[in-house]
């Protein structure tokens, strides 16, 4: 089964340029919503491997919705993308457990390179916690 990414800008053809490169390179399942608070929905339902938002949008800004995302699946990868880009915006999207943050207009290589780093990372952190998981349960049948 493919990783599933939902991708959230209030900008229609940010959407469509977004959606179309990963469709084109990659062999991820794309969800696109210009909602974020649809966004927050759709990641409570779960079953996303990574979400690529905007930092400004109306309603719920990228910020926020790191932080409600987080509350729901803490290893989920979330690149934030935005045309106002700026260390301090930078520097908070990282602080409330961004993975990445990438300044419009960027190269599409840049956003594929930053995916698969996110993916690759995601995957050592799943690992990880199935082997805490495994080592745990071990230990308990030792005992």
């Amino acid at each position: 089964m493919a990783e599933k990414i939902l991708i959230v800008d209030d900008e229609p053809d940010m959407l469509k340029l977004l959606s179309m490169i990963l469709k084109e390179k990659t062999p991820y399942d794309i969800t696109t919503t210009n909602n974020p608070l649809e966004a927050l929905e759709l990641a409570k339902k779960g079953g996303f491997d990574l979400v690529i938002s905007d930092l400004k949008m109306p309603g719920l800004d990228g910020i926020d919705l790191i932080g409600a995302i987080k509350q729901v699946d803490e290893d989920i990868p979330i690149i934030i993308i935005t045309a106002y880009g700026t260390v301090e915006s930078a520097a908070e999207a990282m602080q409330k457990g961004g993975f990445d943050f990438i300044t419009k207009p960027f190269r599409k290589e840049q956003i594929l390179f930053t995916i698969d780093k996110a993916m690759k990372w995601l995957k050592v952190q799943r690992e990880n916690k199935m082997l805490k998981e495994q080592l745990k349960k071990e230990k308990g049948l030792n005992e």
